[in-house]
């Protein structure tokens, strides 16, 4: 039987786990790895990939930057949360602004320091991602158009720093970067109609407040079938080995998202659109292996001597 503190305490873990979106963590772990081993750096044993300690390091540093950005994003939107997602909101509350801004600052410095172990262009690169996803947390997300950039352009950011460890400047990284990009920057998009009221009431300025819902849902039309031009490159010009299924299918969902987006008006209907769209992100990150499904099949390159 629990004591009471011991429940107290075990409800602001959660509070905290739910703070840090702690469901999240594992599946930009296993991107930044699958990314490494099928993109990054398909010349390099897997082995060794997996192996490697620096890499290690960086992907560390990465999620506890990610993790610490979600705090302080969730430190300036608590307001505008209890309007939005006020479930999740009383949750978070569980644990006060105070708490979260040590554990904010912990993480940030643990990261720095870890970074310099790699080295002083590592720790360079993280302290100003940090910045950045501060800065955009305290200013720039109230803003229409360059929040929505920010937002994408961060979270693509952490691949680019292993992008820098490998040193690997493929064309095919920057195809593979530009879909994910539009795909999250629609996806931020969404999220500005689902949080419209709270946005309202904050004075949060998004796209669909100070131009409409139907302005919106024109630009998050045109972003989606732009995303045709990143897949026709891979497609076409790059041995993305079986990969190729996932985009077909993902231009398939996406005809049937913007068949939805037009008919959606309800907090409710964005919130199943901006659902699809993370299974989509979620559903690529598994489908990298497709790329060479051999080193997951049988283990012939991963243990390849």
């Amino acid at each position: 039987m629990l004591t009471r503190k011991t429940k107290i305490l075990l409800m602001k873990v959660l509070s905290l786990f739910s703070v840090v979106r702690g469901y999240n963590i594992p599946i930009i772990v296993i991107a930044q790895y699958l990314s490494s081993i099928f993109i990054l750096a398909p010349e390099k044993r897997a082995l060794d990939v997996i192996l490697d300690w620096r890499l290690f390091i960086i992907v560390f540093v990465s999620t506890l930057t990610i993790a610490s950005g979600y705090i302080i994003n969730n430190f300036y939107d608590s307001e505008k949360d209890l309007i939005n997602r006020p479930n999740k909101s009383m949750l978070d509350r569980l644990v006060s602004q105070k708490t979260k801004l040590n554990v904010y600052f912990g993480l940030n410095f643990l990261a720095t320091a870890l970074a310099f172990i790699i080295s002083w262009r590592a720790a360079l690169f993280f302290s100003a991602y940090i910045f950045l996803i501060w800065f955009y947390s305290h200013k720039l997300k109230k803003y229409p158009i360059i929040g929505n950039l920010t937002a994408s352009l961060l979270a693509v950011l952490p691949f680019f720093g292993i992008l820098l460890y490998f040193k690997n400047f493929y064309h095919v990284i920057f195809a593979h970067a530009t879909f994910l990009f539009l795909l999250i920057l629609i996806r931020e998009m969404i999220k500005d109609l689902e949080n419209i009221k709270g946005d309202v009431a904050n004075d949060y300025q998004t796209i669909p407040v100070r131009f409409g819902e139907k302005t919106s849902k024109q630009i998050i039309t045109f972003l989606t079938v732009s995303t045709v031009l990143p897949v026709y490159i891979l497609i076409d010009r790059y041995d993305v080995g079986y990969m190729d299924i996932y985009f077909y299918i993902s231009l398939i969902v996406l005809i049937f998202f913007l068949l939805k987006l037009w008919k959606s008006k309800t907090h409710s209907e964005y919130i199943q659109l901006h659902n699809s769209l993370k299974l989509l992100i979620v559903a690529g990150v598994f489908s990298i292996v497709l790329i060479d499904p051999s080193v997951l099949v049988n283990g012939r390159a991963l243990l390849k001597i």
